[in-house]
């Protein structure tokens, strides 16, 4: 749902209220296709380690339920029909879509298990929408949406490590290494509260650059601070009650932000 969501905001973003239906449409749709697809083949990849956590364990592939042969023609259907799709926008759109699924899957995926930096793919994949969205409006990447786009790389981060201290034990026991330190610990809390502060000054270059109004610069301070302030809590008491507010606070910043920069074109 993020996914469609941040694309089909940042066409809305880039359009000046110059919306085209079908556009919107096409865009919504691929995005979707290539989300399933890209967690399909993860499922599939991952089917193994799914079985080892509660989380996953009663997934489709995991519990057998259903078998691999069937959910691999599943993604590459959708995968296919995704970029099918947004190649109707134009070639950015197209180009972006497909490399993102393929960082998901061939990058992201493996790197879970090998290196705590699998992280950083991850953020690529997962905030390249915000471009996608705007190249289908404009047929361009321009400075503008690379601080959008900014915006929503670091938020991948307090947002992916808050999910990763819940699911700690979960991780463990799969081989899954997603936090940024060794375990839940002072210096896992450090990382995500630097991580978290970072989003705030990112905030104001919209304004610098005259991408937004000083109301809208403003809620979207209050709304980094907020999430900060969270974060911080996580770091002094470093429990998963702590980690999950900081979950919920990342969950509700990047479709607040995202509505008012929309809302601000708009009224």
């Amino acid at each position: 749902f993020l996914v469609v969501f941040s694309a089909a905001m940042a066409y809305l973003w880039a359009t000046n209220r110059n919306v085209d239906t079908l556009t919107i449409w096409l865009l919504s749709i691929g995005g979707f296709f290539i989300t399933g697809s890209s967690n399909i083949f993860n499922q599939i990849i991952e089917r193994e380690s799914d079985k080892l956590m509660k989380r996953t364990a009663n997934r489709p592939l995991a519990a057998e339920r259903m078998p691999v042969s069937e959910a691999l023609i599943l993604a590459l259907i959708l995968g296919i029909s995704g970029i099918c799709i947004l190649s109707q926008i134009n070639s950015i759109c197209t180009v972006l879509g497909g490399g993102a699924m393929c960082f998901y899957i061939c990058i992201y995926t493996p790197l879970k298990k090998i290196t705590r930096l699998a992280v950083l793919p991850g953020a690529l994949a997962g905030s390249l929408p915000v471009i996608i969205g705007y190249a289908a409006a404009t047929g361009t990447i321009s400075r503008e949406v690379m601080f959008l786009f900014l915006i929503q790389f670091i938020w991948q981060f307090p947002h992916t490590w808050s999910i990763a201290w819940l699911l700690n034990d979960d991780y463990n026991r799969a081989g899954i290494k997603l936090l940024p330190a060794n375990g839940k610990n002072k210096k896992s809390a450090m990382i995500i509260v630097l991580s978290t502060f970072l989003i705030i000054p990112l905030g104001l270059l919209l304004y610098m650059y005259e991408s937004a109004g000083i109301h809208v610069t403003w809620m979207l301070a209050i709304a980094g601070i907020i999430m900060l302030i969270f974060a911080s809590r996580l770091f002094f008491l470093r429990t998963d009650r702590s980690a999950l507010g900081l979950m919920l606070s990342c969950f509700a910043y990047l479709p607040f932000i995202l509505i008012i920069l929309v809302a601000e074109k708009f009224l």
